[in-house]
């Protein structure tokens, strides 16, 4: 793997020149300045989500999107640390400087690109529904309709199936998708939806309890959030995602991850955003 130290150099030069011209660094935060400026990248990951992103008992974190923060680390030649978010703390740790980059099952949307630059996606999940091993109710997304359906903090999931799609599920509030899974578990809820990688993670881990329906009805594109207007940095990671993909590296990291739960994975470089 190439490893890119671009924190030096070229990018000191762009500094120097926007200082002495009274403007912020190109494609840059006046505040923060680019993740490329450091020797050190805090990345905020979910910690209860099953190969996806999940806290150890030794206090570290392992996972599909800790993998992918460990390539990009080191494509770029930097060192990382990892930290713990929820789906509704993700802008904050931007914001308040908690976390460099935000890598946790983090859909790609006009409004949250008013918040965030998305590089990537890194992933492009497919919305998908878990329900409890032995249901035969419900087969599609279709079937929600009156159904008991988690409504995870932070999630646009279910959204796109009451609001787009206007299925009249009854919706129970949760924290997490741990949560979620704890829920249906119990039979407080009867079904729930999101990014076909998150549910595989759970699917995997209790194949005796619960089955993905394996339905699928719209897309998830995962990004890799940076701070707003942080275009250099999102560019970098641009480039090695395409070379976590043209290496093969994510099918090696996909397959140790979610093998075993039978999804159809997706191994081709998704279509990127763009940073501007």
């Amino acid at each position: 793997m190439r490893r890119r130290g671009r924190t030096s150099g070229s990018l000191a030069l762009r500094g120097m020149v926007a200082a002495a011209l009274g403007a912020a660094p190109v494609g840059c935060d006046a505040a923060t300045g680019s993740i490329l400026d450091r020797d050190e990248l805090v990345v905020a990951v979910k910690a209860d989500q099953p190969g996806l992103g999940l806290k150890t008992g030794s206090g570290g974190f392992e996972g599909f999107e800790v993998d992918v923060a460990r390539y990009i680390a080191d494509y770029l030649g930097k060192r990382v640390s990892f930290v713990a978010t929820t789906s509704e703390g993700r802008e904050d740790k931007l914001r308040d400087g908690t976390a460099d980059l935000v890598i946790a099952t983090y859909s790609i949307s006009p409004p949250r690109k008013e918040q965030v630059t998305f590089a990537g996606p890194y992933y492009v999940a497919r919305q998908d529904i878990l329900v409890r091993r032995g249901t035969t109710a419900i087969r599609d997304v279709r079937d929600l309709a009156g159904r008991r359906l988690c409504q995870a903090s932070g999630s646009i999931s279910t959204s796109r199936i009451v609001e787009a799609r206007g299925i009249a599920a009854v919706l129970v509030p949760a924290k997490t998708y741990g949560e979620c899974v704890e829920l249906l578990r119990r039979g407080e809820v009867e079904a729930v939806s999101t990014g076909d990688l998150i549910l595989a993670g759970y699917a995997a881990r209790d194949r005796d309890a619960f089955t993905i329906l394996n339905a699928p009805f719209t897309e998830e594109r995962y990004g890799v959030a940076l701070p707003l207007g942080d275009v250099a940095g999102c560019e970098e990671i641009n480039r090695a995602l395409t070379a976590m993909y043209q290496s093969g590296a994510v099918k090696t990291m996909l397959q140790r991850r979610f093998g075993a739960s039978g999804l159809d994975l997706t191994r081709f470089v998704p279509q990127f955003e763009g940073c501007e």
